[in-house]
């Protein structure tokens, strides 16, 4: 199982290159990876005495093991998945074949988007663990979205990948929080184990209502069913895999999963019935009103996928086997017909039934097709189709988990099934007939014949449904093994024929009433388009979003004005208010505060406070960064005094870096900002900033005080030294204990770096700062000193130079950065580390910028920004995925030792390459700063200068 989801990646990988080099015809190869799998398959298929099962620890702190089942259910899940994968991969050759000599721009990613989603599809039937089951879930969520807006040109594609995306992750998101509190309240996130020891309780119920939230969205029932139909903006390769055998059966599959365990759950029977059934009978009707040959199987889909939810979601193993006999045959059927209908589209350019008459003439074979899967779809003998609503009928008539609701919810199967046969004439009719005209229409006419390749895929699947139906026996064998772990055990069987009685009774009253409301229709226009529309839930999603658009414009214009320092006000206050009413109305410790523990506290402490006040009155701006730079280097002592040097350092470091960003800043600003601003705010400011310190440290020494065991701190050293290999607590708790947090935070900062990037250079995001080339000088760039100390400086102004600065720049970079160096291999046991090392690295190359401008930059390191931090990024990233393949927990240590020459005993901790990434992250942050508000904002002054001083002249 591992090796097919390894090799759907692989596969997912080299696809753009592939469909690069040979086109639509690398589709084919492609195919041969589902279809391999399907092989292993069919040959480990699970039996009572034989189940294959893998379980790789991966973090298991978090429950989060690869824990992967293929039993029954997951085999006939796989089928599905991997055989109509591989059917609609070969079907795509031709599809994307245009005639008119086009090439499809993004075919390159949409083949490996679709690969992908079939071992993601995989992946989500076959896990056990559903943590690792809801990482499928949302990977299909994404890959969905990114294959409905293929088009990404039109704007109605847009809208039903952005549709469907909100719908799905909502639910998704849902469903992840019940499926933290199932594996809470059982004790394990193992559907196997659950499903066997189901817990029950309130906070049980609600946990299975957000499931069946999750399920219902990604299966598209009532009331969360349009955003199926929208997505047929999508190619019709996506439609006929996605919408109708893969993504919106994991819903399905969930709830299939699920109901042996939770089928007599209070939320459980009524929501799957009664929506099930609403969404049957509704989208059936739809489904008559459409001209759209997809819209028209669209809304089938949905109604079918209704239908199926009843069966697997009832309870009972007779009407499990019968809702797993309708998931096969619907497989089959819709995703022929969605083939189909591609077809026609290609064939023609329309899908519009008003515009196609004698198609079935110009195209018997495509007829044939076309009728088998709709006559399945139907439930017509000897289709597979006809033997699966048999079952229905009969299963349900005779099912004690619906009691005395079980005639309605027949009723309701018997009428939806009515619309499908309905539908059905209207697919065939509506898409092949000769509708009373003389000749074929036009589009019809000029259609070009449509290959036998690309008829392959669909006959396939139809004649599957033929042979299904006339020998079930092996189906029923492989749904059956799943359905007798229902309580009640099976005794029905699958077959084409079980003597005459109400099932057969029951489809005959659905033929009938069907063929006659289909030839009748003419005589019903109102009943069909006006006191029974049923409503637009598309339009209400419409409306729901415009009215959550007008929420935020209101809530934005309150609370963002367009002003900072009323931006940050409102945050500040809400920092303020909020903790100091929850310690006011609960329940509080006693504190007890020391002032200070030494003289020298006091001290610092008064300079801090002097420091702070003068920020508040002073009005020259670089005065007051450098008084707020006091306040951070006198917390940077505190740290000293109280032990903590590695705090201390990257208090300092993280100053330094500040201070010169603020600096190169502030030479875009007034120097001073007005009497009447300071005069008026100062208070109001100085008064939010001493709540906001006091409720900072109020609640610090409240929660210190809360605290009724011993504190963690207290057993980092040793695990420190004998976990992580390193006596420096401080770094292997960042660079190993809490790795997860520090790779979290690191990306934080590639994002910020893009960001201030982003808003500085608009198009274009990165590049390299600009060099010296060679020893030419532009026209415009003034004659050099004799002296050059720092190449970048052939392109300065002399009277902009500081020889001084110039000469201790040349003799100090050299020593910072074997600094730099220093911390960053020796702080595993003393203060340093990655982010000190990077930090002191990045002050090495401020002061090369500071001493010699923006073409020094280049010259110190003539790097692209974004490299380094996609270097640091891959590298830190890289660490975990290595550790994971190693059989080690993700992002854990091992201890490398050797002895070398020269240089005696050596041990390397395995964590010092992750933080070699930090390390390069930090050098790029500060670099991507130097190069966006330093060479970027020297570049447009020296462009404004000229300028002025032709003004002036």
């Amino acid at each position: 199982m591992l090796a097919i989801l390894l090799a759907h990646a692989a596969a997912a990988v080299v696809a753009p290159a592939l469909v690069r080099r040979w086109d639509r015809r690398a589709f084919p190869v492609l195919a041969l990876v589902p279809a391999g799998s399907l092989t292993w398959v069919a040959t480990n298929w699970p039996t009572d005495g034989y189940q294959a099962r893998v379980d790789v620890p991966w973090v298991p702190g978090l429950s989060m093991d690869i824990v992967l089942r293929f039993d029954p259910l997951a085999a006939v899940m796989s089928v599905i998945v991997l055989g109509v994968g591989a059917l609609v991969l070969l079907y795509c050759t031709e599809y994307f074949h245009h005639h008119d000599g086009r090439r499809e721009d993004r075919l390159p990613s949409f083949a490996a988007q679709l690969v992908a989603f079939a071992g993601a599809m995989f992946g989500l039937v076959t896990a056990d663990n559903m943590l690792l089951l809801y990482v499928f879930w949302e990977l299909t969520t994404v890959l969905s979205f990114l294959l409905v807006g293929h088009y990404a040109e039109r704007a109605t594609s847009r809208r039903a990948a952005m549709q469907a995306l909100l719908v799905t992750t909502a639910g998704g998101l849902a469903m992840l929080v019940g499926i933290i509190v199932l594996g809470t309240a059982s004790g394990t996130y193992l559907l196997s184990e659950l499903v066997a020891a189901p817990p029950t309780g309130v906070a049980v119920n609600v946990a299975l209502a957000l499931v069946l939230i999750g399920a219902i969205s990604k299966s598209a029932l009532v009331p969360l069913h349009f955003w199926l139909p929208g997505a047929m903006a999508a190619p019709t390769p996506v439609s006929a895999y996605l919408h109708a055998a893969a993504m919106v059966k994991a819903g399905v599959y969930l709830v299939a999963r699920l109901t042996p365990g939770f089928a007599d759950a209070p939320p459980w029977r009524p929501t799957v019935v009664v929506l099930g059934s609403l969404t049957l009978i509704i989208a059936g009707w739809r489904a008559l009103r459409e001209y759209d040959l997809k819209l028209v199987l669209a809304y089938g889909t949905v109604s079918q996928l209704g239908m199926i939810t009843v069966l697997v979601g009832t309870g009972g193993g007779n009407v499990m086997l019968a809702g797993l006999a309708l998931l096969c045959a619907h497989a089959m059927f819709k995703a022929t017909l969605f083939m189909v209908v591609g077809v026609i589209d290609h064939a023609t350019g329309t899908r519009d039934i008003r515009e196609l008459a004698w198609l079935g003439s110009r195209s018997p074979v495509l007829l044939v097709i076309a009728a088998a899967a709709a006559a399945s779809m139907a439930g017509l003998p000897p289709f597979f189709g006809f033997v699966a609503k048999e079952a229905a009928f009969e299963t349900l008539l005779h099912s004690p988990e619906l009691g005395a609701s079980a005639p309605f919810v027949l009723a309701a199967i018997v009428l939806g099934s009515t619309f499908t046969f309905m539908y059905s004439l209207r697919v065939v009719w509506g898409g092949f007939a000769r509708k009373g005209q003389p000749e074929p229409s036009p589009l019809v006419a000029r259609m070009h014949k449509p290959s036998l390749v690309f008829l392959a895929s669909p006959a396939v699947l139809a004649t599957a449904g033929l042979l299904f139906g006339v020998f079930p026996s092996p189906v029923d064998s492989a749904l059956s093994s799943y359905a007798r772990t229902l309580p009640g055990g099976v005794d029905y069987y699958l077959a084409l024929w079980h003597g005459f009685g109400l099932p057969v009774v029951l489809s005959a009253v659905v033929i009938g009433v069907g063929t006659a409301a289909f030839f009748g229709r003419r005589r019903l226009p109102r009943l069909r388009s006006r006191w029974l529309s049923l409503g637009d839930a598309d339009e209400r999603y419409d409306a729901v979003v415009r009215a959550a658009d007008r929420l935020s414009l209101r809530a934005t214009r309150v609370t963002q004005r367009g002003s900072i320092p009323a931006i940050q006000a409102t945050v500040m206050a809400t920092l303020v208010l909020l903790p100091l009413a929850m310690l006011a109305w609960g329940a509080r410790d006693r504190v007890e505060l020391r002032p200070w523990d030494s003289p020298l506290q006091a001290v610092i402490g008064v300079l801090i406070i002097a420091a702070a006040l003068g920020a508040t009155v002073t009005r020259n701006r670089l005065a007051v960064v450098l008084l707020i730079s006091l306040t951070g280097y006198g917390t940077g002592v505190v740290f000293a005094l109280h032990g903590a040097p590695d705090l201390a350092l990257t208090q300092f470091l993280v100053e330094t870096v500040l201070l010169v960003v603020f600096v190169l800043v502030l030479r875009t600003l007034p120097a001073e900002t007005s009497a009447a601003t300071v005069k008026r705010l100062w208070l109001p400011r100085a008064a939010l900033s001493v709540a906001v310190g006091a409720t900072v440290t109020t609640v610090a020494a409240f929660a210190m005080a809360a605290r009724d065991a011993v504190s963690v701190a207290t057993l980092l050293p040793d695990a420190a030294y004998y976990r992580g290999n390193g006596s420096n607590a401080v770094n292997v708790i960042l660079v190993d204990i809490r790795a997860w947090d520090t790779l979290g935070e690191v990306c934080v900062l590639l994002i910020a770096a893009t960001g201030v990037a982003s808003m500085v250079f608009r198009h274009r995001r990165f590049g390299a700062a600009p060099r010296v080339p060679g020893d030419r000088r532009t026209e415009h760039a003034p004659r050099p000193s004799p002296v050059i100390l720092l190449r970048g400086n052939v392109f300065r102004d002399p009277a902009e130079r500081s020889l001084v600065l110039e000469v201790a720049t040349r003799m100090v970079f050299p020593l910072i950065m074997a600094l730099s160096l220093y911390f960053f291999f020796t702080g595993h046991n003393t203060p340093g580390g990655g982010f000190a090392g990077g930090l002191t690295a990045g002050l090495a190359l401020s002061l090369r910028y500071l001493a010699g401008g923006r073409y020094e930059l280049g010259e110190t390191l003539p790097l692209d920004a974004g490299k380094v931090l996609g270097a640091g990024l891959t590298l830190a990233a890289g660490t975990a995925v290595v550790s994971l393949f190693l059989g080690a927990p993700v992002l854990s240590s091992a201890t490398l030792e050797a002895t070398l020459p020269v240089l005696g005993d050596v041990k390397l901790v395995t964590s010092l390459f992750f933080d070699a990434g930090v390390y390069l992250i930090v050098v790029g942050l500060v670099l991507d700063i130097l190069r966006s508000l330093g060479a970027r904002l020297d570049d447009d002054l020296g462009r404004q200068r000229p300028v002025a001083q032709a003004e002036t002249a």
